[in-house]
């Protein structure tokens, strides 16, 4: 979902900038405190993962693009705040080397995919593991709807600064990146499912349901 430049009106940008931009020097703040050392190497294989994932794209609606994001498996590989620091940094490395999403949308590329979609999700799966004690099932309801709810909010965005109407954005985005959040869904839950039984130390602390 993807923002290119010259779509977003300048008080947009300018907020979310604000967003943004706190949430990065508040995530940077944690890492450096909290990060341990061996999942560091481990930063830089998600990276580069997700990085390859959100090139897989296909354009949506306004100059927007639709595809993977890879935020639910940021932060329970690494933590919400590192999980959050690793998208903000691909989608850096994409708006100024690929031209993929613009840079001065890159504020609300960053609020949708990484606040919304890495950090929060991490937060949204420590409530919904506590509903649905399987664990497969509160990592793919935590990404599809992670997705789907940072699909809205680029919506939102989109209409708040003219765009179209807020409906049409809504049902284009929405219904679209609810199909792309079943995907997201599966291969997260596959990939997290995989290491819980063959390296469970690679995930982040309170990602296991009950410790298992």
């Amino acid at each position: 979902m993807h923002i290119p430049d010259g779509v977003l009106e300048p008080k947009t940008i300018a907020v979310l900038g604000s967003v943004s931009a706190g949430t990065l020097a508040l995530a940077a703040k944690k890492v450096r405190e909290e990060l341990e050392e061996e999942k560091v190497p481990l930063l830089g294989v998600t990276a580069a993962f997700i990085f390859a994932a959100q090139m897989l794209n296909f354009p949506v609606v306004a100059g927007t693009s639709g595809h993977l994001i890879g935020g639910v498996l940021a932060s329970l590989l690494l933590g919400p705040w590192a999980g959050f620091l690793v998208i903000s940094a691909v989608l850096i490395l994409q708006a100024f080397l690929f031209q993929d999403g613009g840079v001065l949308a890159l504020s609300a590329n960053i609020f949708n995919m990484g606040l919304i979609g890495s950090l929060g999700a991490y937060y949204v799966y420590q409530l919904l593991k506590q509903l649905f004690k399987k664990f497969p099932v509160a990592i793919f309801l935590t990404s599809w709807l992670t997705v789907v709810v940072s699909s809205l909010a680029c919506a939102a965005e989109l209409y708040l600064s003219g765009l179209a109407g807020l409906t049409p954005l809504l049902v284009s985005m929405g219904s679209i990146h609810a199909l792309i959040g079943i995907g997201e869904g599966l291969i997260t839950s596959a990939i997290i499912g995989f290491l819980k039984s063959t390296r469970p130390d690679l995930l982040s602390r309170g990602v296991l349901v009950n410790g298992k």
